[in-house]
């Protein structure tokens, strides 16, 4: 398990690339509570992909490889669910 605060950087470098892609209204804020994926969440199912995708990139760039695309992720208590949510996925994954 790697720190949360290691975790949480990689999930908001993810964030930050994915914001590139928004419009000012739609972005997403760098708070553990932003919800991600669900019910008041700012991305459509396009923005989770790339979200996602460009997580997997961020996290293999620190040496984790992490698959987080499959159907598992979209349920509603998703770990995709709010950064600090996917944060704590993402410490305990990456070992």
């Amino acid at each position: 398990m790697i720190p949360y605060d290691r975790a949480i950087a990689v999930v908001y470098d993810a964030i930050d690339v994915v914001n590139r892609q928004l419009p000012a209204a739609r972005r997403l804020r760098k708070a553990p509570d932003t919800v991600i994926v669900g019910l008041g969440g700012a991305l459509d199912s396009l923005g989770v992909v790339n979200f996602v995708l460009a997580l997997e990139e961020r996290a293999s760039a620190v040496g984790a490889k992490v698959a987080l695309l499959d159907e598992d992720m979209l349920l509603e208590d998703s770990p995709l669910r709010t950064v600090d949510s996917v944060s704590r996925y993402l410490a305990e994954r990456m070992a």
